[in-house]
């Protein structure tokens, strides 16, 4: 059975409209790492990379992590970089052929904070940052940041949010999961501060909320500021920021009044459960927690484990059925569209008998 054969698909080809951004359909390319702009740099390969998915259908590309201007941003001097002349040059080609092809894109920015080792390139002389100089196993890895160096890493952000929108991009995701920077504020096991960036689970959510606040002042009112969330962390897949709806209803509240339009929530599976007693994912359960838009993430496309016992035509028909009892609002696809550039436009026709499958493989090249 094709997929689309057991009900309709067309709840993922709907338009979808928040202030300025309008999309042709619900489908959200994830934002995924390639290392592959030599110092910082996207070439013409990155940008026919993106164009591909756009001439195939996607709705909304996501782009890999773009680095901030902060020495210890990051430890690969092969990701792409938010500033500099000629890395926001090779953006704004990207841009363009987004553009040209009908699609939407988004720059996601990004700093990886403790998860860098430190002395890396490119910046050799840097110390690698966190809250608390506190790593993801809980191990002494540095020094807390001091306010000064906060002020400098929100200001970086703010930056980065102007050069995307003067370039052209059509909104910004600031990376506030999977224990990257902004992460390591939100969680308590990185997060042992004393001073008004650390605390409960809401005062820890200051240092995002600052960013958020910085990046609205730098690109007005109706520029679309997208916040990636996530429970688990790089290492430490049972992590919970919140254990309980009460408590991620105390978490999102200070980050939607700082002005955040939609939340992208990244769940290692979108179809599991994120609290007891409900069949909500984490983007169900803060839709209906804020009311805001929200994005579905997490191995969408994917041939699932054996365990799992869900195959791929299920997979689709649950998010389809999801999607249409407006559970959320759009739904990212991630290592399926690396593999296969006309995914979307595979499963629009019906031809989803041709869909190139995920390896590890398709990581080699840009596709």
């Amino acid at each position: 059975m094709s997929i689309g054969q057991k009900q309709s698909i067309q709840p993922l080809f709907q338009p979808f409209t928040l202030n300025q951004l309008t999309l042709a359909n619900r489908i959200v390319m994830a934002p995924m790492t390639r290392s592959m702009s030599p110092d910082g740099i996207p070439g013409a390969d990155v940008a026919a990379y993106y164009r591909r998915r756009a001439e195939n259908g996607v709705g909304l590309i996501m782009t890999e992590g773009a680095i901030i201007d902060h020495p210890a941003a990051t430890g690969d001097p092969n990701i792409p970089h938010m500033h500099g002349e000629d890395a926001l040059n090779g953006w704004a080609h990207v841009v363009k052929e987004v553009h040209a092809a009908g699609g939407k894109i988004i720059s996601q920015l990004w700093h990886v904070g403790i998860t860098r080792r430190t002395r890396s390139e490119p910046n050799l002389e840097a110390a690698s940052i966190s809250p608390s100089g506190i790593d993801l196993m809980g191990e002494k890895a540095g020094e807390p940041m001091t306010e000064s160096e906060i002020a400098d890493v929100i200001k970086a952000y703010a930056d980065g949010a102007a050069n995307a929108k003067r370039i052209g991009f059509d909104g910004i995701e600031l990376h506030g999961g999977h224990g990257y920077l902004i992460d390591q504020f939100f969680w308590e096991k990185t997060n042992q501060r004393t001073d008004r960036y650390g605390g409960n689970l809401v005062k820890r959510t200051r240092f995002a909320v600052e960013i958020i606040e910085a990046c609205r002042q730098a690109v007005g009112p109706d520029f679309p500021i997208i916040l990636r969330i996530s429970q688990w962390k790089i290492g430490s897949y049972g992590a919970k920021l919140a254990k309980s709806p009460e408590e991620l209803a105390q978490f999102l509240a200070p980050l939607v009044e700082a002005g955040v339009d939609i939340f992208d929530c990244s769940s290692r599976h979108f179809w599991e459960p994120e609290f007891p007693g409900s069949d909500l994912n984490l983007a169900g359960w803060t839709k209906k927690l804020t009311g805001k838009p929200t994005i579905t993430v997490g191995s969408v496309g994917l041939e699932s484990e054996p365990f799992d016992q869900k195959d791929e035509h299920e997979m689709i028909d649950e998010l389809v059925e999801r999607l249409d009892r407006k559970e959320f609002d759009l739904a990212a696809i991630g290592r399926a569209m690396l593999a296969d550039p006309a995914w979307a436009a595979k499963i629009r026709e019906g031809r989803d008998n041709e869909l190139i499958p995920y390896t590890a493989d398709r990581l080699k090249d840009l596709m």
